[in-house]
């Protein structure tokens, strides 16, 4: 049954219900030591405020993952048994090498086989002995000083040298119609250096060539068939009667020479005239070359 409050009498003010009870003052307990019975909380067990762990969200299940087993202990692999044995047999080799070795004598070396120095039993003739060595050059020094000298009154012929001076195997072969090939004959046959000097007189055109060869290549240095312009000279001289052809023109010319060798050093005399050349010029100027080198 439900009690009702009591009606005041007429005339008296009406009592004022009795105010509602305060909750039971609450405070957590301090820190209990280890071992210690836990306190009591109203309306539920007891909990340790440090103890309490944290509740698990949703995201907190989802990073940690499926439980993973244990991972089984690794077991040694065949091929690293087989390093490590191997490596140990080479140690153990090399030792058990080494010991044996540092137990034998020493092994004396061989004696050194010097030969003594022979001697000829003969004295050497010396003549002999320098007939069989290389012959030095018949001639040395500037070839330029060995040129004759143009005579007076000659003019230059074109843009070849009119003083004599040094030229090249290249400049040698321009003045053969077959350049290309003497000049490979040139440089196959020990070429060594050339001295020229060209004029012209009276529209005859001279010109004088001395080449030097290595001495052995002084076979080489051979001398163009013809008369000799000197006794007891190693030279010809030749003049030509019918005339020839300027390269590559109409114009004609006639043509003498003249050669001689001395070692491995040639001499060559080319004359080139508008109309016979005299013999007694070409041996002249031949025998004034010929001077110069003896």
């Amino acid at each position: 049954m439900t009690t009702e409050p009591a009606q005041p009498a007429p005339g008296q003010p009406p009592t004022p219900p009795a105010p509602p009870a305060a909750p039971p003052a609450f405070a957590p307990p301090a820190f209990a030591p280890p071992g210690a019975p836990a306190p009591a909380v109203p309306g539920g067990a007891p909990v340790y405020p440090d103890t309490v762990p944290a509740p698990l969200t949703a995201l907190d299940v989802l990073a940690a993952g499926p439980e993973q087993p244990p991972r089984p202990p690794r077991r040694p692999r065949p091929v690293l048994l087989s390093v490590y044995a191997l490596a140990l047999g080479v140690l153990a080799g090399g030792a058990v090498g080494y010991a044996v070795q540092a137990q034998r004598p020493p092994t004396p070396l061989a004696p050194l086989q010097v030969a003594r120095p022979a001697y000829p039993q003969q004295n050497v003739d010396a003549g002999a002995f320098a007939a069989t060595q290389p012959r030095p050059p018949a001639v040395e020094g500037d070839l330029t000083k060995l040129l004759v000298r143009p005579p007076s009154g000659s003019t230059p012929w074109g843009e070849l040298p009119d003083q004599p001076s040094w030229v090249s195997a290249g400049d040698v072969a321009q003045h053969h119609g077959n350049a290309a090939e003497e000049f490979k004959l040139l440089l196959g046959t020990g070429f060594r250096r050339a001295a020229e000097v060209d004029w012209t007189k009276d529209d005859i055109r001279y010109r004088v060539l001395l080449t030097q060869y290595a001495p052995e290549h002084s076979d080489v240095a051979a001398v163009p068939p013809g008369q000799p312009f000197a006794p007891d000279v190693e030279g010809t001289y030749r003049v030509f009667d019918e005339p020839e052809h300027w390269a590559e023109s109409t114009e004609q010319f006639y043509y003498g020479r003249a050669g001689a060798r001395r070692g491995a050093l040639v001499m060559e005399i080319e004359v080139f005239s508008p109309r016979p050349v005299d013999p007694e010029s070409v041996k002249s100027l031949a025998k004034q070359q010929w001077e110069r080198l003896v």
